[in-house]
């Protein structure tokens, strides 16, 4: 993937664990906010109720109903831009929903994390509590749009251990 633009140390940079449900976008997340003391957010707090209710009924989301969530997340985003950026969790399965995000304040890196998809349907099935059933996971993949290598960003593959993951993803952002 692209390196983006050179910068001055200081510049802001927001980054955007993206991928389908299931992937581990969100303990990676989390984790990663501890280790680089960055505001975090979870994109799935930014979806409407309307969202909410459609996606729990087994009905995957359209662009339309996709682009206030998308809105509102870059929003955030760049209210964070001085406090030395962000980390999100977010799809953005589609590269239209990356290029949304990256009009946020600073620059927008993202992290596609993947895994096995029949590892991503159990670990879905077994996940208490979420509202995004397993059996959106073939329409999520169908929706996908690999990051293009002009495109900010770079491929973790979920395949270890937590502990591996998050020492991928902070050797690659250490770089930036």
């Amino acid at each position: 993937m692209g390196s983006g633009t050179s910068s001055a140390a200081q510049e802001t940079v927001h980054l955007v664990l993206m991928g389908i449900s299931g992937s581990g976008k969100t303990t990676l997340a989390e984790r990663l906010a501890q280790e680089l003391k960055r505001s975090y957010a979870e994109a799935d707090e930014f979806h409407s109720p309307a969202n909410i209710e459609k996606m729990a009924s087994g009905t995957p989301l359209t662009d339309e109903d996709r682009a206030p969530w998308l809105a509102a997340i870059r929003d955030w985003m760049g209210s964070a831009a001085n406090a030395g950026g962000t980390i999100v969790t977010c799809s953005a399965l589609k590269r239209t929903y990356r290029d949304l995000l990256r009009e946020a304040a600073g620059r927008v890196f993202f992290l596609h994390v993947t895994s096995d998809p029949a590892v991503i349907i159990d670990r879905m099935e077994h996940r208490p509590g979420h509202f995004m059933p397993a059996s959106l996971v073939p329409s999520q993949l169908a929706t996908l749009e690999e990051l293009g290598m002009d495109e900010d960003g770079a491929v973790l593959v979920n395949s270890g251990s937590v502990d591996e993951l998050v020492e991928q993803a902070l050797t690659i952002v250490a770089d930036l």
